[in-house]
């Protein structure tokens, strides 16, 4: 869809109206272009101008301004001596665009050496921001072992508790204990993230919710009846929710942008190496003997197991400075330096940082675009197609049926006919591919981009979904071999296309589809709507699989991959490697005309991969001009989206 826009002013916004051509031509897309104008309102215009001065608040600055403003920030704050206002001068002119340190005059050779190694050897950092590294790391690990102790634990504790039978009050009180954490989450434990972090700081809020998870755990260890597990676990999403939220803003309000998108895949990477930790911790305890006067010792260790990561945690989050950006927002700002200092090789890259995140907090701050921000996710066209695309990603991580084998691969794997033991090995089987194919993505979805890795995965999820339920066709008396690994198979393969598609894609896509001046709404609701959708699988699956019989019940989540498949061609654009002005141009296209593109790709991939004709790929838009932000917006005259 070319753009064409003209007479911008000195800020890169257009005061004229701009011209939208779209293709109608059946055959090669390339046809007739009718043309649709519109006039951009005031108010438009003041949301590009937000979304342009967060994108860079310091850019066409010139570097004896940026100076100025480094000394007379750093004397105003009483920030260190002279060495320090030094180090805020020339910080400020790297802080418009950190690649150009080799212009900025007065830098001593030492500091251009460690300005480059940024850039070409970016995982040289000091010790203490490997620290920061391993405290993110094992709070994944935590999260993702809270969630998954609980699937051979429930092998004991239902037949103790008397829910193990396929009654629909078993099946419905089977689900409710393991969603209980996300019900917590969806409801209360997420909306308590601000309120946290507002209080207690970054590292307040981790310690306090690895607290939460680690009693928690323990005391899902001394439980007796159904309800006193339900209790303990809600409690346990205290613990999930705002620690979810929490640590990746620490770790990108601590981390330098080089390695800052690498560590929140990492996220995903190591929350699925606590998922397998879980069940390794399952199969660990699975033979340990009741002693006198004890039921059930082996799933009481099972459940009690996930607080040791989280113990870890609590004995050296402290090791770890605060987070800047946290310090600064209570007007604590030598705390900020201080804290900035820690965690880079040089001052002058401490200040650099430092006086960026000072600029972009003045912006934001100074914005006040519209009356209702959150309103304006959904008036504004630009931000509803966002919304649209990210919300799809996130109920379809979900309802692509994952967590059904995250929570319950072990009851599954006993009704395929394996025995007890074998189930929790073949449940370790699954969160080892789960972990280990989760380390290729962090380069995969950089690579194949977040659409194409969702059109290539969800087809192949569908098929292995219905492949595991079918296999429960194959008779058990005549054909157990190949009944159970047919299941397995199944499993495994649903693994090997969910870990670097629909695992690292949403929470990656949903951070950058949003501008900037919404995005963290748009976040919150996308963390809403996973907890939420977490918890409706969770409860809903023993139901499901006694309603539906469990082939039925893979061949309903099978379905949703199906689904899935046609929203991403449908609705979802492509964001890999963009710009924030790129994204603009891009979530600027108009919903049918976006799908009428993906239909037609349908056949364009026939052609082109199958039959293997020459055939010109489909285009939905091209850049005339990446710089002017007027492209982030339709016009108000869009009907039909």
């Amino acid at each position: 869809m070319p753009i064409s826009h003209r007479n911008s002013d000195s800020s890169g916004i257009s005061h004229t109206k701009f011209e939208v051509q779209y293709e109608h031509d059946e055959r090669n897309h390339t046809g007739g272009q009718p043309v649709r104008q519109a006039s951009i309102s005031a108010a438009e215009r003041e949301r590009l101008r937000a979304n342009a001065r967060l994108a860079n608040p310091l850019a066409r600055i010139s570097h004896a301004q940026l100076e100025d403003m480094g000394e007379k920030y750093a004397r105003k704050h009483q920030i260190g001596d002279q060495e320090d206002i030094r180090a805020f001068q020339k910080g400020a002119v790297l802080a418009q665009d950190p690649t150009k340190y080799d212009s900025v005059e007065g830098l001593t050779p030492e500091e251009k050496i460690v300005l480059r190694k940024e850039f070409t050897n970016r995982w040289s950092q000091p010790k203490l921001m490997y620290i920061v590294i391993i405290l993110c790391s094992t709070c994944a690990a935590v999260q993702g072992m809270d969630e998954t102790v609980v699937n051979g634990g429930q092998l004991f504790y239902k037949p103790q508790f008397g829910i193990d039978g396929k009654d629909s009050r078993s099946t419905w009180l089977t689900g409710l204990l393991n969603s209980a954490p996300y019900l917590c989450c969806a409801t209360i434990g997420c909306w308590l993230t601000v309120p946290f972090n507002n209080i207690f700081g970054r590292r307040g809020t981790i310690f306090i919710t690895c607290l939460f998870s680690a009693l928690a755990c323990f005391w899902q260890g001394f439980v007796n009846t159904w309800w006193h597990m339900f209790i303990a676990r809600f409690f346990l999403g205290f613990g999930i929710g705002p620690k979810s939220a929490t640590v990746p803003i620490y770790a990108a309000e601590t981390t330098p942008p080089a390695i800052r998108g690498a560590l929140v895949m990492q996220w995903q990477m190591w929350t699925a190496f606590g998922i397998m930790l879980g069940y390794v911790s399952d199969l660990a305890f699975y033979k340990v003997a009741d002693p006198p006067g004890v039921v059930g010792l082996n799933w009481r260790l099972m459940m009690a197991s996930a607080m040791l990561p989280a113990v870890i945690v609590i004995c050296f989050v402290f090791l770890c400075p605060e987070s800047p950006r946290w310090y600064m927002s209570k007007g604590r700002h030598y705390k900020a330096y201080e804290s900035m200092c820690k965690l880079r090789y040089l001052k002058i890259q401490a200040a650099r940082d430092t006086f960026y995140m000072h600029t972009l907090l003045e912006a934001e701050s100074e914005i006040q675009v519209g009356r209702n921000k959150i309103l304006e996710l959904i008036t504004v066209p630009r931000n509803r197609r966002a919304l649209v695309a990210s919300e799809i990603v996130m109920f379809m991580q979900q309802f692509c049926g994952v967590n059904v084998i995250a929570y319950y691969s072990s009851q599954i794997f006993l009704d395929g006919g394996f025995s007890p033991i074998s189930a929790l090995s073949a449940s370790l089987g699954f969160g080892l591919v789960n972990w280990l194919f989760a380390i290729p993505a962090v380069y995969t979805i950089d690579t194949f981009g977040r659409r194409n890795l969702l059109l290539t995965t969800f087809p192949l999820m569908s098929i292995f979904m219905f492949f595991t339920g079918f296999s429960f066709f194959i008779p058990d008396e005549t054909n157990h071999t190949a009944r159970i690994a047919c299941i397995a198979l199944g499993i495994y393969l649903f693994g090997v296309c969910y870990s670097p598609g629909e695992g690292p894609v949403p929470f990656t896509y949903s951070a950058e589809a949003y501008p900037l001046y919404v995005r963290a709404y748009g976040m919150s609701l996308a963390t809403a709507t996973t907890w939420f959708f977490n918890f409706v699988l969770s409860i809903t699956w023993p139901s499901l699989q006694t309603a539906f019989t469990t082939q039925g019940a893979f061949a309903w989540y099978g379905t949703w991959n199906l689904i899935g498949f046609v929203l991403v061609l449908l609705f979802m654009p492509e964001t890999k490697g963009k710009t924030l002005e790129e994204l603009d141009q891009v979530f600027s296209v108009p919903t049918r005309l976006h799908a009428l593109y993906g239909i037609k790709q349908i056949p364009y991939f026939f052609k082109r991969y199958l039959l293997r004709q020459h055939v010109e790929p489909q285009r939905l838009y091209e850049h005339e001009d990446l710089s002017d932000p007027d492209t982030g917006y339709d016009f108000d005259a869009e009907k039909g989206t």
